[in-house]
C-alpha cells in the first residue's frame, strides 16, 4: 500500500487542477508520499512546494477522507489517499516531476487520461463541494 496525501483544488469555473509527471500519461491530483515524522498537511505543503511552486492558503485545508485506488505510475499497487479540499496562494509553475498541469472540468472529463482516484474519487467530490473550497 503506498501511502499518501494529496490536495483537491479548483478554480472559479469549479474546475479542478491535476498533474501529470514527466514519462507518464495519466492525470491526478497534486501531492506525494509524507517524510517520516511529517503530519497530512505539513507533507502536503511540501508537496505543492516542491512540484507547483506554489502554497496553501492557511486556513483553507478541510480533509475529505481517505481513499483507496489502484496506483497510476506503479503497476499492481494501491494507494491509499488523505485527500484535502485546499486553496493555493501563489501562481503554478510545474517543476522537479511535474511535466504538465490541468484545469478539469469534473462534469466532463474527457480528452486525458486520468488516475484511477482522481476519475472515480477525486472528480466526483469535487462535485459535491460547495463554493468555499475555490482556488481563486
Amino acid at each position: 500500500m503506498i501511502e499518501i496525501v494529496t490536495a483537491l483544488v479548483r478554480d472559479r469555473h469549479r474546475h479542478v487542477l491535476l498533474v501529470r509527471k514527466r514519462g507518464t500519461e495519466s492525470f491526478m491530483q497534486p501531492g506525494g508520499k509524507r517524510e517520516p515524522g511529517e503530519s497530512d498537511l505539513d507533507a502536503l505543503a511540501r508537496e505543492l512546494r516542491e512540484e507547483l511552486g506554489c502554497g496553501i492558503v492557511p486556513g483553507s485545508a478541510t480533509k475529505l477522507g481517505v481513499f483507496q485506488a489502484p496506483a497510476a505510475n506503479e503497476p499492481g499497487q494501491q494507494v491509499r489517499a488523505a485527500v484535502y479540499a485546499v486553496r493555493l496562494a501563489g501562481e503554478i509553475v510545474c517543476q522537479a516531476e511535474i511535466e504538465e498541469h490541468a484545469w478539469i472540468d469534473p462534469r466532463e472529463p474527457t480528452g486525458r487520461t486520468l488516475a484511477v482516484l482522481a476519475r472515480d474519487t477525486v472528480l466526483p467530490l469535487a462535485l459535491s463541494l460547495n463554493d468555499g473550497h475555490q482556488a481563486l
